[in-house]
C-alpha cells in the first residue's frame, strides 16, 4: 500500500521469514509474544514465565530499515496513513479488521490514504512536511508514480528515472486494480484445464484454455467495482488496453502461487491424483494470509483434476488471523478439495507439536516463497532451524527467489549447508506483475526463478531421475567457490 514497499505481504528468529511487503513488519516484540501465551486459571498463582529469546530481524523489519533509509520518516507516515502508532500495531493486525478500523470511512479515503504514502520527492527525498508548501509536490504525468518538489529536481532525476518510467506505470495502474480482488470483481471464474499439466508450459498455454477471456475481461472493465475504483482513484481512467493487460498480469499474480506449488509437485514426481497430498508454505506471513480465502487455490484442482484431496498449510510468525487460521488436518484433506489451514508459530515448533504428534500431516512437498534467508546473517540465523530440518528429514523442497542475484546467493548459502540441489530453473508460472523494491528508480523485479532441494549433498538421492527437465532445468551440486559463474545463461 505504500511507495516504494512491497505488497501485503510479502519475524524472527523464525524458521522462514516472509518475503518483502509492501507494509513490512516489524519484528514481534516480547508482548506480542505473551499474548500467544494462554492465560493463567483463576485461582492459582501465576507461573514464572521466562521472557522471550530476543528476535533477529526478519526482512519486513528490514524493508521499513530501507526505507527509511531511502526517506527518513516515511515509515511513520505509513504507520499514520493507516492509523497505527507502532510497528507493533501493524504487528497484530489481522484480516477481520474493518475498514473504519484504520480511519478509511470512504473508497476515496481508501485510495487517498494510499497515495499519501508515495508522496516524498523522489530526488531530494523530502517529505511533504519538510517544504515550505506541503502542496507543491507534483506526480510525474507519464507514469504517476512519483512526485517531485519541483522543476529543479525532476530535470536532475530525469536521466535516471527515465529508465524506468514506462515500467513504473505499469505499477501504479495494477496497485490500483488490485483493489478489484479484494472486492470479489477479480479476477474471473477460471475453467476446466483441457491439456494435462504437464503441456501447460506457462502462463500462454494457461490463458488458451480460458474460455471467452476478452468477454470476461470486458465485464471486468464494465463491471460496478471497475467503476467505483476510477470515480474515487484520484487519477484519470486509463484506456482499455492498458485496464486489459492489467487485469491479465494481476489474474497471473492471484494464481501464480498455487500453481507454484503444482509445478514443484510436479518436479518431484507427486501425483494427488492416487492419494492425497500435503503442502506446507514455510515462512507464510501477510503475504500469503491476509485477506485470503479458503477458495483461493483451487486451481489445483484444475491443475490435477480427480485428485484425492490437497492440504495446504501456511506455517509462520505472521500468518494472519482470518477465513484459513483453522487448524491442520490430522487426516487426509477430503477428495476433490483444496483445504487451506495455517499455523502461527515457528516451523520447528510446528513440527514437533503437530507433525512428530500426528496432529498433521507429514508434508509431500514445503514451498518457501521468496524466503530472504540471503538478505543478511541474522536473517540467515533465522532460517537455520527450518533448513537443517529441511535437510535432514530429506524433504522436498521449493523456494522461489526474486533475481539472479538473489538465486547465486541462495544457492551459495545452500552448499555451503551442504543441501543436495536438485535443479534451478525459471518459474514458468512466476507472477507477470512488476513489484517495486524500496526505492522507486531502481529494476523492477518479479518471482522470477525456483530451486529444488532434497536431502544432503552427500546422500543418494532416489527418484531424483523422475524429476521433469525443462530448457533451462540445471541439476548438480555447483561449487561455492564459483557459485556467480555457475548460473546458466538460460536463466537471464
Amino acid at each position: 500500500m505504500a511507495g516504494g514497499r512491497r505488497r501485503g505481504r510479502r519475524g524472527g528468529p523464525r524458521t522462514g521469514p516472509p518475503p518483502p511487503s509492501p507494509l513490512p513488519p516489524a519484528a514481534a516484540t516480547a508482548s506480542e509474544m505473551q499474548a500467544l501465551l494462554p492465560p493463567p486459571k483463576l485461582g492459582r498463582p501465576k507461573k514464572k514465565v521466562e521472557e522471550p529469546v530476543a528476535r533477529a530481524p526478519d526482512v519486513d523489519s528490514l524493508g521499513f530499515q530501507a526505507m527509511d533509509r531511502n526517506v527518513p520518516g516515511l515509515s511513520n507516515v505509513i504507520l499514520q496513513k493507516l492509523n497505527m502508532k507502532s510497528y507493533e500495531d501493524y504487528k497484530c493486525m489481522d484480516g477481520r479488521k474493518s475498514s473504519s478500523d484504520f480511519g478509511i470511512r470512504l473508497i476515496f479515503d481508501m485510495f487517498q490514504k494510499m497515495e499519501d504514502t508515495f508522496k516524498f520527492c523522489v530526488e531530494c527525498k523530502k517529505l511533504p512536511d519538510a517544504l515550505p508548501d506541503p502542496k507543491s509536490l507534483r506526480r510525474c504525468k507519464r507514469c504517476q508514480n512519483v512526485y517531485y518538489c519541483g522543476a529543479a529536481c525532476q530535470r536532475a532525476n530525469w536521466p535516471l528515472h527515465k529508465k524506468f518510467c514506462k515500467k513504473l506505470k505499469l505499477v501504479a495502474l495494477d496497485r490500483l486494480v488490485e483493489w478489484l480482488v479484494f472486492t470479489g470483481g477479480h479476477p474471473f471464474p477460471t475453467d476446466t484445464w483441457d491439456k494435462p499439466a504437464c503441456d501447460v508450459k506457462g502462463w500462454e498455454d494457461w490463458f488458451s484454455m480460458q474460455e471467452q477471456v476478452e468477454e470476461k475481461l470486458g465485464a471486468i472493465l464494465a463491471g460496478r467495482y471497475m467503476t467505483l475504483l476510477w470515480a474515487n482513484a484520484g487519477k484519470p481512467r486509463p484506456e482499455d488496453g492498458e485496464l486489459r493487460e492489467s487485469v491479465r498480469r494481476l489474474v497471473t499474480d492471484f494464481h501464480s502461487r498455487p500453481l507454484t506449488i503444482g509445478l514443484g509437485l510436479r518436479l518431484f514426481g507427486i501425483n494427488p491424483t492416487p492419494r492425497p497430498s500435503t503442502v506446507h508454505v514455510v515462512g507464510a506471513s501477510h503475504v500469503e494470509t491476509l485477506n485470503t480465502r479458503p477458495t483461493d487455490y483451487d486451481e489445483l484442482t484444475r491443475m490435477f483434476p480427480g485428485h484425492q484431496g490437497v492440504e495446504v498449510v501456511m506455517v509462520g510468525v505472521d500468518v494472519v488471523d482470518g477465513p484459513i487460521m483453522r487448524p491442520p488436518l490430522a487426516t487426509p484433506a477430503p477428495p476433490g478439495r483444496v483445504y487451506l489451514s495455517s499455523y502461527k508459530g515457528l516451523y520447528h515448533d510446528f513440527w514437533e507439536s503437530h507433525v512428530e504428534t500426528k496432529l498433521a500431516s507429514r508434508p509431500d512437498l514445503v514451498v518457501g516463497f521468496h524466503p530472504g534467508f540471503h538478505a543478511c546473517s541474522d536473517l540467515l540465523a533465522g532460517w537455520l532451524p527450518t533448513l537443517l530440518l529441511l535437510r535432514d528429514y530429506r524433504l522436498p523442497v521449493l523456494f522461489t527467489v526474486y533475481s539472479e542475484q538473489e538465486l547465486k546467493s541462495s544457492l551459495q548459502i545452500l552448499v555451503e549447508l551442504e543441501t543436495h540441489i536438485v535443479g534451478y530453473a525459471t518459474n514458468p508460472f512466476a507472477s507477470l506483475r512488476p513489484e517495486q523494491v524500496f526505492c522507486p528508480n531502481k529494476a523492477l523485479v518479479y518471482c522470477s526463478y525456483y530451486i529444488a532441494l532434497l536431502g544432503t549433498a552427500a546422500s543418494a538421492v532416489p527418484g531424483v531421475e523422475e524429476l521433469e527437465d525443462s530448457d533451462d532445468w540445471q541439476r548438480g551440486e555447483p561449487s561455492a567457490a564459483g557459485m556467480a559463474s555457475s548460473i546458466a545463461p538460460g536463466l537471464g
